[in-house]
């Protein structure tokens, strides 16, 4: 008999005990758990979506004109990438996309059932694959620290049944960039498509944003999210674009689901992503963060790298014990952060700290640890994980 599916508790309910320890500080927590915008979107882009008029009527499940428009011209004046309008489609938030696109992939291929996803990464590309009654395969990082593909660890029977290989770049949570050709040249040579999910690329700090899409559209997709460029996390928007022919399959079976973004919704999103400014300065506002907290970090004999991109410090835990250093850093500083085994069984010595509170509650943090001067930690040894 086939064992019902018991969905695992979401990571971040894990997280109760270690905050409540970061309740019991004067001036409150500072969570830096979740990737989730704290700053104010473009005022701009609410007035669209407030004067839409587009309430009363079904909006297009592919995707207003307006908002495929944008999103076009977005991915041609960021990254070079000329598509024509048959190439996009419109999502309800990229964290559906991930999750359903094993389910839609699957019907077209029933032969297929492989998911191949980063060992290191955002743990929905992995449950997408449950949820569709296909077996996740983690891909072995091609860095130490977890970030990138060793695409030449892929097992040839796992890639003979692969429905698509996700890449996240630049990653989270590590902030590490992936070889975007490499790829797409082992997609193409195996006939696997290749999704990549691209929503911290404006936050790329290596050199500039970079696409999928700049290697040619045959057999690849881009994802794009308003979640974190334009910090519309609450209003679920986001588009894909790429292959012609899988971007027609996602759209006409995501039409029969009834899977639509809201005509306000799309009015706002075809607005923001007219616009570069206001991204420009989210851009500054995570890099001074990320500065601080890894200044405040290393300072405790933390070493926190600042990240290729993201706005996530990845930081390797002393003692290799990723919730000691979480619950340290609850305990003396009042910051809530995951440990690293959400994204990963094999890196349960890492920490993830998420650049997202204002600079003020940054500060607060640091003003905690340096009056403690210590995290308490030893250079050895490992806590059961909670």
């Amino acid at each position: 008999m086939t064992p019902r599916f018991e969905p695992p508790p979401y990571p971040y309910h894990r997280l109760g005990a270690l905050a409540e320890l970061a309740r019991a500080h004067d001036g409150g927590m500072v969570d830096c758990s979740v990737g989730t915008p704290c700053d104010p979107p473009a005022g701009f882009v609410v007035e669209a979506m407030a004067g839409s008029g587009t309430e009363r009527g079904y909006p297009e499940s592919a995707g207003s004109a307006a908002f495929l428009g944008a999103a076009r011209a977005m991915l041609e004046r960021r990254f070079g990438v000329a598509l024509e309008p048959d190439q996009l489609g419109a999502c309800v938030g990229t964290k559906e996309f991930v999750a359903s696109l094993a389910q839609y992939l699957h019907l077209r291929d029933p032969g297929r059932d492989v998911v191949l996803f980063p060992a290191v990464s955002y743990p929905t590309y992995a449950m997408g694959a449950l949820l569709a009654g296909c077996r996740p395969v983690a891909v072995a990082p091609g860095a130490p620290d977890g970030s990138g593909l060793d695409l030449g660890s892929v097992d040839a029977r796992d890639a003979a049944r692969a429905l698509v290989l996700w890449v996240n770049s630049p990653s989270n949570p590590t902030g590490g960039l992936s070889d975007l050709e490499a790829a797409t040249e082992w997609g193409r040579a195996h006939g696997v498509p290749v999704v990549s999910d691209e929503c911290y690329a404006e936050f790329t700090w290596s050199g500039r944003p970079r696409s999928i899409l700049e290697h040619g559209t045959e057999g690849v997709v881009a994802l794009h999210s308003l979640s974190k460029r334009s910090n519309l996390a609450g209003l679920r928007a986001g588009f894909f674009a790429g292959d012609r022919e899988l971007v027609r399959y996602l759209i006409e079976v995501r039409r029969h689901a009834g899977l639509m973004v809201a005509g306000p919704v799309q009015a706002a999103a075809a607005a923001a992503l007219a616009d570069d400014g206001h991204v420009a300065a989210q851009r500054a506002r995570y890099h001074e963060r990320l500065a601080l907290l890894a200044e405040t970090l290393g300072a405790l004999g933390c070493p926190a790298p600042f990240p290729e991109g993201g706005f996530y410090l990845w930081v390797r835990a002393p003692g290799d014990d990723g919730w000691a250093l979480a619950e340290a850093l609850a305990r003396h500083g009042g910051m809530l952060t995951s440990p690293g085994e959400f994204y990963g069984p094999d890196r349960p010595g890492y920490v993830r700290v998420a650049a997202v509170q204002p600079m003020e509650r940054l500060e607060l943090v640091r003003s905690r640890l340096e009056a403690v001067g210590h995290l308490g930690l030893p250079e050895g040894g490992r806590r059961a994980p909670r």
